[in-house]
């Protein structure tokens, strides 16, 4: 009987930690393709170290899934990254964010 609480506590440990893997908090990065503007990268870490939390964009900006969905008109809209990035509340120069390397 304790072998087997032991062997459940050890999954569900691996499932807790595969689980936080795949998140972008804690100095984990997205990087999009870019759209041949250089490669846009999405740092959680430094996102949260300007005091945000997941549910800030999750999901009333967007779903939690990685998908590279924004185009050229969305850059000067209310929409996507630029709800924040318009040059007001967060930065909105294009080498900021898109990066050649």
């Amino acid at each position: 009987m304790k072998v087997t609480i032991f062997i459940i506590l050890v999954l569900t440990g691996v499932l807790i930690v595969s689980g936080v893997a795949f998140s972008t908090g804690g100095g984990k990065v997205l990087i999009y393709g870019g759209a041949g503007q250089g490669k846009v990268i999405f740092d959680g870490g430094m996102h949260a170290s300007k005091g945000m939390v997941c549910n800030d964009c999750h999901s009333a900006i967007f779903d939690t899934k990685k998908k590279a969905l924004i185009t050229m008109d969305d850059h000067s809209s209310d929409k996507a990254c630029f709800v924040c990035h318009n040059g007001k509340r967060a930065f909105n120069e294009c080498g900021q964010c898109h990066r050649k390397f």
